[in-house]
């Protein structure tokens, strides 16, 4: 029997190398390559509300670096995209990237043809002192051939810029009220996508611009939300030469005043007061497309007012600028314009305030800082209108005083009209 028992334990002993060699073998790892493939790690974020979350943010000194961990781990490849471009193969990545904003998708598929995918957002940030641009409104959505606009801040030492594999040296770079611009001719040949752009200093380095979209359909940007019956009515925007006919309230208008390729003008029908649909058609028969909102859309509305727009911009103000500062105040209308008004003529300031600011104030005076006769400075929250009725006294004051300013703290003029 203690034969018997040694002889069992003996065994056993041999034994257990290969069962712990079993015990190691990689869970992930499956007998068959049939089973659906699964990224377990890392764990993408859901889309909110139908747009692609940032799964990584990074500084532009350090690589996107990850490895994966897939099943059927020996049945499964790896592909990775960024921008819809094939970057990468395996199960891991390091990748150099210039600043700007990035679509990673990466493509887990295994030998039986079965695979899934996971999506997401990786943004690259500049460092400090970068050569670095921002995006404010449409002026990423450009033509080829014309003259588009980037913003940005330390723009100084760029001298050209790339897009589409192409460089371009033909740029202009100015400061701004809030940073600088660089406008840069568009390269000719350019078809209709979306690029991404790099900016080149004098000494050969290379800066990430984020990315534009090449278009060669017409597309409105400014001016339509506004117009007055029976009056010239100015749309701006992108390759507007190619317009045939603008729809407002069922009237068709198919003659314009004014077409070139970043302007059309023509005469808004007599229309009553009121909001109405403007639609258009292109000469190859698309719908013309309106920028609204950080979307684009083939139909837009329309205010018809007998509001005269003086002035629509965007113009922060701050009394708490030095003297000199084109911020200061407003004073962007001259006061021969007022010369031509008439007593009894409402004049209206739109504006929205500047939230970083820690209060909101509004006045409205001469360019001698006299508050014009039965104003006063006003609180202001939000967006909205301050509304003043322009008597002989007040019209005469701004003669006498040299002008009309809009002065106080923390607020834009959006725009200014009479009525």
């Amino acid at each position: 029997m203690k034969k018997i028992f040694s002889f069992i334990l003996l065994a056993l002993t041999f034994m257990t190398p290969a069962l712990t060699s079993c015990s190691n073998d990689d869970p992930l790892s499956t007998a068959s390559a049939d089973d659906d493939p699964r990224i377990i790690d890392p764990v993408f974020p859901d889309r909110v509300n139908g747009q692609l979350a940032t799964f990584a943010t990074l500084n532009r000194d350090n690589k996107l670096s990850m490895t994966l961990t897939v099943t059927p781990a020996d049945y499964t490849t790896c592909t990775w995209f960024l921008d819809g471009v094939q970057v990468n193969e395996g199960k891991a990545i390091e990748q150099q990237l210039e600043a700007g904003t990035y679509d990673l998708k990466i493509v887990a598929t295994t030998t039986a043809g079965k695979s899934t995918s996971r999506e997401g957002l990786v943004v690259v940030k500049p460092l400090d002192g970068d050569p670095t641009t921002t995006t404010k409104s449409f002026e990423r959505i450009i033509a080829p051939g014309t003259v588009a606009t980037l913003y940005g801040r330390n723009l100084d030492g760029v001298k050209a810029l790339s897009i589409g594999g192409q460089t371009v040296n033909d740029i202009e770079i100015e400061n701004t009220d809030d940073g600088q611009l660089l406008q840069y001719l568009v390269p000719d040949g350019l078809a209709d996508g979306t690029y991404r752009v790099s900016l080149i200093t004098a000494d050969g380095q290379s800066y990430g611009a984020d990315k534009v979209t090449v278009s060669s359909q017409p597309l409105v940007t400014t001016g339509a939300g506004r117009a007055n019956a029976n009056a010239e009515w100015t749309l701006k925007g992108i390759n507007l030469d190619k317009v045939a006919s603008v729809t407002v309230g069922g009237t068709t208008v198919t003659t314009f005043t004014k077409q070139t390729a970043g302007e059309l003008t023509l005469v808004c029908p007599a229309l009553a007061e009121g909001e109405y649909t403007v639609t258009g058609k292109t000469r190859d028969g698309k719908e013309l497309t309106f920028y609204s909102g950080d979307s684009i859309t083939t139909s837009l509305t329309v205010t018809i007012s007998s509001e005269q727009t003086l002035w629509e911009g965007h113009h922060y103000v701050s009394w708490d600028k030095p003297d000199g500062d084109p911020n200061k105040t407003f004073n962007l209308i001259g006061k021969d314009v007022f010369a031509k008004l008439k007593a009894g003529t409402i004049l209206k300031v739109y504006y929205s305030v500047e939230p970083s600011d820690t209060y909101h104030q509004m006045q409205i005076m001469t360019a001698w800082w006299t508050l014009l006769p039965g104003s006063q400075k006003m609180d202001i929250t939000g967006e909205g209108a301050y509304t003043y009725t322009l008597q002989q006294d007040a019209l005469d004051l701004i003669q006498q005083q040299d002008g009309f300013l809009v002065g106080g703290h923390g607020f834009y003029v959006d725009r200014v009209t009479v009525q």
